[in-house]
């Protein structure tokens, strides 16, 4: 089989690459390197093309598409410092051992 060969691949993995490759390409990434990072990311996923046949199929691994986008601090980031400060400072009084259990 040739270097890039996807016929070992089964449908849902060929639509996962399509479906990443199409968020990268949303993002701004060229069109040559969304794909290959896509196919790298399926292949994280799923461990390489799944070939059939009973007892030869391993476990997914979620993690990898779970990973980098924008999603991460932007409803945080809307809200104003002050009541970011507020918040964090709240977060750590609960935190902090209580004199009662001492």
């Amino acid at each position: 089989m040739p270097r890039g060969d996807k016929s070992a691949y089964t449908d849902k993995q060929k639509r996962q690459a399509d479906h990443i490759e199409e968020g990268y390409e949303k993002r701004g990434v060229p069109e040559a390197e969304a794909e290959s990072r896509a196919w790298a990311t399926v292949n994280k996923i799923s461990g390489g093309g799944k070939k059939s046949g009973s007892g030869r199929g391993k476990p997914t691994n979620e993690a990898p598409s779970k990973t980098g986008g924008k999603k991460g601090g932007a409803a945080s980031a809307k809200r104003p410092a002050t009541a970011r400060a507020a918040s964090a400072k709240k977060a750590a009084a609960t935190r902090r051992p209580s004199k009662a259990k001492a």
